[in-house]
């Protein structure tokens, strides 16, 4: 909450640089690489996700990505809402008569077809794990998070390149919000990808115990849903 308040607070000039803001994302990365490290070694060598442990923190996760759903449900239901009624102030068309939108078959199509190349490469690192072959799973996983990293680098490159701003009206705003959201689950998706990585490789989990991994898998899936929802709407439908 801390972290949010001073970037929000730093965005509106009440707060002179991100000193404070660097130190905040520094105790919350460090907090959430502690939790981490204690849920694996509670898993995985002292044996305390019971049955009733695991189910717990699969409906924990169900209802994370309901919440993740609302929310993007809440940006296309904005985005619709001036799109298909464009006011006076906006020139009556969408997008906006001053805004240049980002060309939907150049880099976020590219962008598009890394997406759903990481999906197909999780999916076989799915069956390969199913099948037993921590190896195969390993080299799919790797591949995956190679797949993401580089579609996030591009989608830095888009918004370095892009002729309009957060600030150009609601445009701007719904298109940075959506999209930014999305890019920001994608580099969790990241770090989830590597421990599950780095966890397939020292086999630190097995059949019956890798929620870690299935968790991350579905998160893939749902994250490549939106993403292609929100091509359609925000670079395709314009």
């Amino acid at each position: 909450m801390t972290t949010m308040l001073t970037l929000a607070l730093t965005m509106h000039g009440y707060i002179a640089d991100l000193n404070l803001f660097f130190i905040e994302l520094l105790v919350l990365t460090s907090s959430i690489s502690l939790w981490v490290r204690d849920v694996i070694t509670e898993a995985s060598y002292l044996g305390d996700h019971t049955k009733a442990v695991r189910k717990g923190l699969e409906f924990g996760f169900n209802l994370f990505v309901l919440s993740e759903i609302l929310i993007f449900a809440a940006l296309f239901w904005a985005y619709l809402h001036s799109a298909m009624n464009p006011t006076t102030e906006l020139g009556l068309q969408w997008a906006p008569l001053d805004i240049e939108k980002v060309e939907a078959m150049e880099l976020p199509l590219l962008n598009t077809i890394i997406l759903l190349s990481s999906g197909a490469t999780v999916t076989y690192a799915h069956h390969a794990w199913i099948q037993n072959s921590y190896k195969g799973a390993a080299i799919f996983m790797a591949i995956t998070t190679l797949l993401i990293v580089i579609f996030v680098a591009l989608q830095f490159c888009e918004y370095f390149f892009a002729l309009f701003t957060i600030a150009d009206g609601v445009y701007g705003s719904v298109f940075y919000a959506g999209t930014g959201l999305h890019m920001f689950h994608m580099i969790t998706l990241i770090i989830m990808l590597s421990i599950s990585t780095i966890r397939v490789t020292k086999r630190t989990m097995s059949q019956t115990h890798s929620l870690n991994l299935d968790t991350t898998i579905i998160y893939s899936h749902v994250l490549d849903v939106i993403w292609l929802a929100l091509f359609v709407l925000f670079y395709v439908w314009v």
